[in-house]
Order: C-alpha cells, then sequence, then structure tokens
C-alpha cells in the first residue's frame, strides 16, 4: 500500500479495500483525498467512498466531518432533511475512508454539462426549496455548513431528457427528477465551536467574512442566495478571485456596503466609509461590465421571477442581523406555489451510477 507525493492513496481499479470495496471507478478529488466507485461486496449495492489523504490536517478534519455525520443521522433517522448520509466509515493504513449512497452528478456538473444553460423555474424552486429546508434544519440544530455552492448540492439521480432549444439550436438537458442531497460537511461549524477567519468557496463568501468582523449561521443564507441566482441565471453571480473586487461587485450589484458594516472591518477596504476602489480602472471597468443591479438579471417581469428576486435580495443583505433567516425563507411567496408532494422530502428512490461527488475548494 502505498501513498503519492501529496498523501493520496494509490489505488487502480478492481482493487479491493477491508475485503468489503471493489473499486470500479475515481468520481472525484479534492484538497483532502479522492472520492471512487465501489461496489459493496457484502450487500451488492454501489456506494461512494471517500478516501482521505493520509495528512494529520485531512484525517482530524474527516474526524470533525464524521462526527457531524452522527449527528445529523441522530436528529434526523428518518433521512427527512435531505442531507448524505454516512453509512460507514474505517481506517485504511492510515486513510480515513467514509462510505455514502451513490448519488448523482452536482447541480454545478449538471449546469456545466448542460452548457450552462439555467434550470427551468419549477426546478430553480424545488431545489432552493430543498436547500432551505436542509439548511434550516442545520440551523436549528446548531450547525454552520460553511461551504455551500453547487458542487456540494447533488442529485440523487441525475438521469435527463433531451430537448432542441429552438433559440439557441442547442440541445437543453432536463433533469428527471429534481431531489438534491446536500454533501460535504468537512467544514461545518456547531455555533459554540471556534469560528476560523476564512470560511466558504470565494464566489459564495459573505461580506462578513471577506471583511473579517465575525460571522455566524447567516453565511450560509449569503452564500445561498447566490446558488440560486446561479440555478436561475446559469452562472456565477460574483466571479472573482480578488477581495476588493468582489466587494466592488457586491456594490455593482447590491448598491454600497452601510457605513455601519464599513466601520467595523479592520482589513484596509474602506477609506472613510466608503470601498477604496477606482471605478475608472481597468478592474473598475471590467465589474462594471460583468455585473449588473441585481433586478436587471430578471429575464422577465412575471410574478414568479419577481418573487424569486426578493428572496435572492433578503438572502444577500449586507447586514447579518438583518439578512433573512431560513426560517422566514421557508414560508417566502415564492414557495406557495411548489407541488405538495416537493413540500416535504421522502426517502429516496434507487440513486443512478454517474456520481461524480467534488469537493472542489475553488473554481
Amino acid at each position: 500500500i502505498k501513498d503519492d507525493s501529496e498523501g493520496h492513496l494509490i489505488y487502480k481499479l478492481k482493487d479491493v479495500l477491508m475485503d468489503r470495496f471493489e473499486i470500479i471507478s475515481t468520481l472525484g478529488e479534492g484538497t483532502f483525498g479522492k472520492v471512487v466507485e465501489c461496489k459493496d461486496r457484502s450487500s451488492g449495492d454501489r456506494v461512494a467512498l471517500k478516501i482521505i489523504k493520509n495528512v494529520d490536517k485531512y484525517r482530524e478534519a474527516a474526524k470533525l466531518e464524521i462526527n457531524v455525520l452522527k449527528k445529523i443521522a441522530e436528529k434526523d433517522p428518518l433521512a427527512e432533511f435531505s442531507c448524505v448520509r454516512l453509512l460507514s466509515h474505517f481506517d485504511f493504513c492510515g486513510h480515513i475512508c467514509l462510505t455514502f449512497s451513490l448519488l448523482g452528478l452536482s447541480v454545478f456538473d449538471f449546469l456545466k454539462e448542460n452548457s450552462y444553460q439555467a434550470y427551468p423555474m419549477e426546478q430553480v424552486r424545488h431545489i432552493s426549496y430543498q436547500l432551505v429546508r436542509s439548511v434550516k434544519f442545520l440551523h436549528d440544530n446548531h450547525l454552520t455548513h460553511t461551504d455551500l455552492k453547487p458542487e456540494n448540492i447533488l442529485f440523487v439521480n441525475s438521469d435527463f431528457t433531451t430537448s432542441t432549444n429552438p433559440k439557441k439550436k442547442k440541445p437543453i438537458k432536463t433533469v428527471k427528477n429534481s431531489e438534491i442531497r446536500l454533501i460535504d460537511f468537512g467544514s461545518a461549524t456547531f455555533d459554540d465551536e471556534h469560528h476560523s477567519t476564512v470560511v466558504s468557496t470565494r464566489h459564495y463568501r459573505a461580506p462578513e467574512v471577506i471583511l473579517e468582523i465575525g460571522w455566524n449561521q447567516a453565511c450560509d443564507v449569503w452564500s445561498m442566495g447566490c446558488i440560486i441566482f446561479e440555478l436561475y441565471t446559469g452562472f456565477t453571480l460574483f466571479q472573482t478571485h480578488d477581495n476588493r473586487e468582489h466587494l466592488a461587485m457586491m456594490e455593482r450589484v447590491l448598491g454600497s456596503i452601510p457605513y455601519r458594516i464599513a466601520k467595523k472591518t479592520k482589513t484596509g477596504y474602506f477609506w472613510h466609509g466608503r470601498l477604496d476602489w477606482n471605478y475608472h480602472s481597468v478592474a473598475g471597468k471590467f465589474v462594471r461590465e460583468m455585473c449588473q443591479p441585481l433586478y436587471r438579471y430578471m429575464a422577465c417581469d412575471q410574478l414568479e421571477h419577481r418573487q424569486l428576486f426578493d428572496l435572492i435580495e433578503k438572502m444577500l443583505e449586507y447586514d447579518p442581523n438583518d439578512r433573512v433567516t431560513l426560517t422566514d425563507a421557508i414560508k417566502h411567496p415564492f414557495f406557495d406555489t411548489l407541488p405538495p408532494l416537493q413540500t416535504s422530502s421522502t426517502p429516496a428512490p434507487l440513486a443512478n451510477n454517474s456520481a461524480h461527488q467534488k469537493d472542489r475548494t475553488s473554481r
């Protein structure tokens, strides 16, 4: 049993771990390690196996993730809240391994494979509702996910139908069943635990995190606003890799960051309460072209579109104290037209085999 220079387990297809899990394919990899599809010889089922690097930092993080997943299972015995289920875990030659039911593509990978064509409104509504309900369950149990992003939301089954988009002459894929599961609890934090300075993947990171003024559960709600926007438009709202530019994009989309927020930060991005940003520079022009005020992104002025943007706007409130809570978000009028079958999660049908479980730290 060998590891590579980064601490990943070196394996080949058909290798068998613990006399039980036969490796069928690699599903994805991240900073933490790799995810492989396996056949569980004891049950005949296909499972996703997350193989953590044999590196102390990642071993410790994996132990915390297992702790969170066990807490979730304890609080949600019937798996009603769309969180991935930990089936088993074990240590294989210094690699902590976690097994999960095999799921479909992430909402990000499906979007990518659909040429970044947005999801239809009914599916935006259903996915968003499940996400709100799932994360509300975490919040009600004193947990913050901290890394909500489209890569961490997986379809239970990503089988799709294909039709032709008359305008673009491009085939359009529509997932048959928009039931989802939330994955990757490796960064989840209990309310009473130490809150690290930087959390979340860049594009989904809340302003209070960038400004280092402390964060709480509300940082998940900001991420959700960005995600729901992306489901509706097909593109990332804040496509940047720089803090100052990120803040400038926020101001372009949402208006000025309030003085009461700006004055708290010691980061040096503000000058006399205003964002220190040259609007006439090349970067300034880039931000003006890349970003528009939020409501300009509405495809049309129908009620459901207005309701959706009202919800997104409430999630993208600068002040975490004024940001909508999920207790209120779940009652938002945007969700009033959900079909009755979609208002509570039912146990999953059999998952398909096209799983891509990824933890991409950046994108």
